[in-house]
């Protein structure tokens, strides 16, 4: 496994801070304004990226109200696949200016590209990363132009069984990609907790032999800053000005406190990993003397035998370690001793 990948001069891995980004999808409501917002929002929580989805609903799918493209249940009950991509999309001339408004804040800006013509868009604008998104896991001709970019690229599972997923990874190195992230991912709008199932982070690292990270729709941070300890190198959050926006993705998305919150957290549990330590911390090396160790309790002549009268296991701990008590009774003190001593092997023979 590659130690680490690098997107737009930042290294990701496990050695490093995770990697936060802040998913903006459709959140922007038809409203750029609204866009440029989640960006500078994002950009002040300490986001690492903000991240698009580019596609139209001409090209994700088509103006048909059968069955088949009908919505039944969940957050977009009642409508047609069409016109919920019509509604949520992102105008792909709004894709310029966004870069720009990315550059102008100093925050790494990549989208989720749906069809070769969205790559070959991110490509005029030199995106630095592409995403696949779940549900297009199981599309490896995406897979395949997005990978003959060269460019990094990050992987979402949700909705993918095992054989899907090495495909896609498969496909991806096959064809010219040398960095990649997969994310464990859950679809489900918003995805109970309890259902993460957040050990497969560290089964995909693994078993497929790539950094993981997670693709998170829980509705708080909870399971965002326990993946880390699982071994998530990156992190994806939806956010949004205003969760009660009625956008099609606001009810499970991070508002910017929340993302605040998220982006300082993680990197509070990826710090407090550090190594494999049995060595005293530099926290604890003011606190010996709340340890017990063996200290004379009474004056001791020289000759004299050490007694249970005249040494004791006390705090502090400047002495030597209690387990030699029963060692130090009866041998003779090697010179006067007075109380309060802390007891060491020279005094004793």
């Amino acid at each position: 496994m590659t130690p680490f990948i690098t997107i737009d001069g930042r290294k990701i891995g496990p050695d490093y801070p995770p990697y936060i980004i802040a998913e903006l999808s459709a959140n922007h409501n038809g409203d750029i304004n609204r866009a440029f917002q989640i960006m500078e929002e994002a950009k002040k929580a300490g986001a690492d990226a903000i991240k698009l989805q580019t596609y139209t609903h001409e090209t994700i799918t088509m103006d048909c109200d059968s069955e088949d493209f009908q919505i039944h249940g969940g957050l977009w009950d009642g409508q047609t696949l069409y016109e919920l991509y019509k509604g949520a999309h992102m105008p792909w001339e709004w894709h310029k200016p966004l870069f720009e408004k990315a550059k102008q804040l100093g925050i790494t800006i990549f989208s989720s590209p749906f069809d070769f013509t969205a790559v070959d868009l991110l490509e005029e604008l030199d995106a630095p990363a592409y995403k696949i998104a779940s549900f297009e896991l199981i599309d490896l001709p995406l897979i395949k132009r997005v990978a003959q970019t060269g460019k990094p690229m990050i992987m979402s599972t949700g909705m993918a069984n095992e054989v899907e997923i090495a495909e896609a990874i498969k496909t991806a190195k096959e064809n010219g990609c040398q960095e990649l992230v997969v994310l464990h991912c859950v679809s489900g709008y918003p995805a109970p907790a309890e259902q993460y199932n957040l050990r497969t982070i560290a089964d995909i690292a693994e078993r497929f032999n790539v950094l993981a990270g997670l693709s998170d729709h829980t509705i708080d941070n909870a399971t965002a800053i326990t993946s880390v300890a699982l071994g998530a190198c990156l992190i994806e959050k939806h956010v949004t000005m205003d969760r009660n926006g009625g956008g099609v993705d606001d009810s499970f998305s991070l508002e910017p406190q929340e993302l605040c919150a998220l982006c300082k957290d993680t990197k509070i549990a990826w710090s407090a990993l550090g190594k494999v330590n049995y060595e005293r911390t530099e926290a604890e090396k003011g606190n010996v003397k709340f340890r017990r160790s063996l200290y004379v309790v009474k004056d001791i002549a020289k000759g004299e035998e050490f007694t249970p009268e005249n040494i004791r296991s006390i705090r502090p701990g400047f002495g030597i370690n209690p387990k030699y008590y029963y060692k130090v009774l009866g041998t003779k003190s090697t010179q006067d001793l007075t109380a309060g001593t802390p007891l060491h092997q020279k005094h004793f023979i």
